[in-house]
């Protein structure tokens, strides 16, 4: 039998152990890596299929992760706190918003996000006022080293026109309702230094998550404030 006639064949990688278990360590290093992109593309697939939603409340329950998803009531989300947080019951985000953080001190905004998403020291506070009030954070995959809110914007992409946003701030709840979604090349500063005459909120995140190719922009116009 050929050399080439063996390749074909596959008798190769079973001579050869070691490029098998390189292959074996390729593959799990590899769905490490995307677990936690997986992980949240399966549980909106889930709760999708099954008709099951996030609904923002008080007196989340301790049911257990299968009755949670499996069962027929909504899940509840209790804002992590009312001072600066932001909740997004269409995709599940409850995460702490960290105030006025430099976007160009890759240092600083990266130990930032290690606390929960990050508000522009650049831009508006929440307001009925006219301005842009910026929040960025993660869509990535090393959470090993970026922290527990790596993960924060995975499921960002899956917003549309007319989703609702909440920003806590102060103790009040800024209502918005995302009216557009963009995708930017590189780090294109103009969502964040644009000029605006209404209230509006801007969401950015890494997109595809877990690289730097392009950012993913999605505007909400600010509707009540409760």
């Amino acid at each position: 039998m050929s050399v080439k006639h063996k390749l074909i064949s596959g008798n190769i990688i079973s001579r050869n152990p070691i490029s098998n278990i390189l292959i074996v360590l390729g593959l799990g290093l590899t769905l490490l890596f995307a677990f936690p992109y997986l992980r949240d593309e399966a549980r909106y697939y889930l709760m999708t299929l099954t008709g099951k939603r996030y609904e923002l409340g008080s007196g989340a329950d301790k049911e257990s992760v299968f009755a949670r998803y499996l069962g027929s009531k909504p899940l509840i989300i209790e804002p992590v706190n009312k001072d600066f947080a932001l909740v997004i019951e269409k995709i599940g985000v409850n995460a702490p918003v960290v105030a006025d953080v430099s976007v160009t001190n890759e240092s600083a905004y990266k130990e930032a996000l290690k606390y929960g998403v990050a508000h522009s020291a650049s831009s508006m506070y929440p307001s009925d006022q006219a301005g842009n009030v910026y929040i960025f954070a993660h869509s990535s995959l090393n959470f090993w080293e970026l922290g527990k809110y790596a993960q924060t914007f995975n499921l960002l992409h899956k917003l549309a026109v007319g989703d609702t946003i909440h920003v806590f701030y102060e103790n009040r709840d800024y209502v918005y309702k995302v009216v557009n979604k963009e995708i930017y090349s590189g780090f294109n500063t103009y969502p964040l230094t644009r000029p605006v005459v209404e209230p509006l909120l801007t969401l950015q995140t890494c997109d595809p998550p877990g690289t730097t190719f392009n950012r993913l922009v999605v505007t909400a116009k600010l509707q009540e404030v409760l």
